[in-house]
Parts: C-alpha cells; structure tokens; sequence
C-alpha cells in the first residue's frame, strides 16, 4: 500500500473559498471521486485528507467522506486550538476515529502566533489523543516554528510542504540552516509535498527542486519524510503524474526499503493508519 499524506476535498463556494480568487482551476469541486482515478494510474493506495477551511464543520466533511471512500485512510481536521474549550472538543471529536490529526492555517497568521500561550496550550492537548500536528507556514516564519518544536518534544509534528522554500527565486540559504536546525528535534517529521507552487507556476524545470529535496534528505533523512501531493491545489503548476516521477528518479537510486519508508510507511506509522 502506497500513501499520498496530502491531499484536499472540498466543495467550492465563492465566498468560503475567497482564497482561490486568482486561481480558476481550483474553483470547482473537487471530491475523492476525481481523485480516484489519478491515485490508481499513479499506483497509490490511499491518502490523508488535509483540512482547508478554518471550520469544524469541514472537519466533519472530511470524516463523512472517509466513511463513504475507502481511498481516505485517515483525515487531518481542524478545532480552534485556541479556544479555552479545546479539551471539550477534542474530546467530541475523539468519536471519529478516522481523525489522525490536526492542522491550523498559520501561515496567514501573524509573526508569533506559534508562540502564543493559548495556542500553546491547544497544541499540548492534542498528545492525550495521540493527535499529530501539521505545520503549515511559509520559509520566513521558520524561526519561529525553530522554537515551537521544542516545547513537544514528545508530540508528533509534521511540515507542510518542506515549510515552503522560495524556490521561484531560487533562495535557499536561509531556509536551509533553519531546516537543519529544526530537523535535530527528532519528533518532527516533513512532507515533501507542495513544492511545484512555490517553483514559476507552470515555468518550472526539474532541477530547480533537487537542491531543496537535498537539503530535506540530507537533514530529515528518510524515516522522517513522506510523500504527499497536495491535490489539487498541485493543479496550478503541474500534474500529479509529474510530481510522482520527479520524486521517483530523484529517488532511483535509493535501496528499495527507503522508498518503501517514503512512500508508505513513514505515513502508516505517523498518521497510526
């Protein structure tokens, strides 16, 4: 069984999904259904469906689309990690058992919000259920993901998307030395997922992604990456065909149980599938 451990559904609303204003390809529905198809032809098993929107009521979607497709093997949600009833509503929550984890859109969020006390606390909550924590957030707020991390050390976390290089202007330095400085935090795993988005949309070549790839497998090594797609927003810059076989030559010379740990089960095991 292979795993993409990142992927989206959602029914698209225009004022919901303001976010997507500027990109008309991701203005439609896109359900397990359209994905199906893709997975099979790409070889993958099953997926982790991320959440998107900041609701408690998508997280019931996704928890209800799991129950109806097979291809869902477990799902990221979202709860107001904040709130001052975080207990209360993990504790409802905790009923859907194909909820992995959970994730907060903190790259639209301010410098600190990682750091602040009631988020903090949420996050600290989520271990009583044996909850990961996705991060999401972009290069620049690396620093303070760098001090967040190791408030957990016993929490299981993950980042988004490599933390989002800016690989479109080629700048890697930076992102680099907080990568390796994150990466010492041994609970702390990475997707490499999401990186034709932060290439020129649709300009992009093949070596361009290599020395960021380099960077998380030299630094993370490959019991703490896995492979996700970030579909369908991936739809903006290139197709899931090519996503895949980037990584797979990337990877070709790699012994067959390293790929094996990226393509499965670093996921089945993180995510407890």
């Amino acid at each position: 069984m292979t795993i993409d451990s990142h992927v989206h559904f959602w029914k698209y609303d225009k004022q919901r999904d303001a976010w997507m204003a500027e990109m008309k390809i991701l203005q439609q529905d896109y359900l397990p259904e359209h994905l199906s198809l893709n997975l099979k032809r790409n070889g993958i098993d099953g997926c982790i469906a991320v959440q998107a929107d900041q609701s408690e009521v998508e997280t019931r979607f996704l928890c209800e689309l799991a129950k109806t497709h097979d291809i869902i093997k477990g799902v990221v949600g979202w709860v107001d990690l904040s709130a001052d009833n975080i207990d209360e509503r993990l504790e409802h929550f905790s009923q859907y058992t194909t909820i992995k984890g959970y994730r907060h859109i903190v790259q639209a969020e301010p410098e600190g919000f990682l750091l602040e006390h009631n988020f903090l606390r949420g996050v600290a909550a989520l271990k009583k259920y044996n909850y990961s924590y996705d991060i999401l957030v972009y290069h620049d707020q690396l620093p303070d993901v760098a001090k967040f991390v190791t408030k957990f050390p016993d929490q299981k976390l993950i980042i988004d998307h490599c933390a989002k290089p800016d690989i479109k202007n080629k700048n890697i330095d930076d992102w680099k030395m907080m990568i390796k400085e994150i990466a010492q935090q041994q609970n702390v795993y990475c997707k490499v997922s999401g990186l034709f988005t932060e290439a020129a949309w649709k300009g992009w070549s093949v070596g361009e992604f290599y020395p960021y790839l380099d960077v998380v497998f030299e630094y993370f090594g490959v019991d703490r990456l896995m492979f996700g797609s970030d579909w369908p927003v991936i739809l903006l810059s290139g197709m899931y065909v090519q996503w895949k076989s980037l990584l797979e030559n990337y990877m070709q010379h790699f012994i067959e149980e390293d790929k094996e740990k990226f393509f499965r089960l670093n996921a089945v095991q993180f995510y407890n599938l």
